[in-house]
């Protein structure tokens, strides 16, 4: 069921709102980013998104060309979401980074399924052999 949910940084400085829905799947990579941030997401619509506070202190980075935007605080470096155009996925999304979102519950986060993605290997629509690490 798609719900609003709020979400911020670390330091409060970047706060948005965007509408998605849990039930609907997260996902969890191996990629060399994914793997150092320990990245959990869920796709919304870009639409949806809204930065409430802190535009300006957003900072985004990618790690190379044609891969997605990660975008942070440039207060206190937490990764916030993701922005990116992938084909498949229906092309322009936004991957909010279930850490950060303030109104989630327990209950609500350990319901939402999981697709693991072998990004490591270019794999992405299938899971890695190994996932206990991640």
């Amino acid at each position: 069921m798609e719900k609003r949910f709020h979400g911020s940084c670390h330091c409060g400085a970047v706060a948005f709102e965007a509408v998605g829905d849990l039930d609907a799947g997260t996902s969890r990579c191996n990629c060399s980013y994914c793997r150092k941030t320990r990245s959990w997401g869920f796709r919304v619509k870009p639409e949806s998104l809204k930065v409430t506070r802190g535009e300006d202190r957003l900072t985004a980075y990618a790690f190379s060309e044609g891969r997605p935007d990660h975008c942070f605080c440039s207060k206190c470096g937490v990764h916030l979401f993701g922005r990116g155009y992938v084909p498949e996925l229906g092309g322009n999304f936004v991957s909010l980074q279930i850490g950060c979102i303030d109104d989630a519950s327990v209950e609500e986060l350990v319901a939402a399924p999981v697709m693991w993605c072998d990004g490591l290997n270019d794999n992405w629509w299938n899971p890695p052999e190994e996932i206990r690490h991640l």
